[in-house]
């Protein structure tokens, strides 16, 4: 479901992907080899649009980055969904 809520990530917000884990855990880290945690200041990373957002951002490729501390006093389009994994069987 995409354009209800931007989604905060578990990831924080880089630029690019230059660097980023490749087994699919969330991107904690500075430097993943190091496991250098980063900055705690840092932006959180959001994802998917909101029913603010124009349709070109209501998608899941659609990244945003917002100050953690912050949202909650200013902004209403942002969220979380809460998941449940499920197992798998290759």
């Amino acid at each position: 479901m995409h354009g209800n809520v931007w989604e905060w990530c578990a990831d924080h917000w880089h630029d690019n992907y230059i660097g980023a884990p490749t087994d699919g855990s969330a991107w904690l880290y500075d430097n993943h080899s190091d496991n250098k945690v980063y900055n705690q200041e840092n932006y959180g990373l959001l994802r998917g649009g909101s029913w603010l957002s124009g349709p070109e951002y209501c998608r899941s490729r659609s990244r945003n980055y917002y100050n953690p501390a912050l949202w909650l006093d200013i902004d209403a389009s942002v969220g979380f969904r809460v998941v449940c994994g499920c197992a798998w069987t290759p």
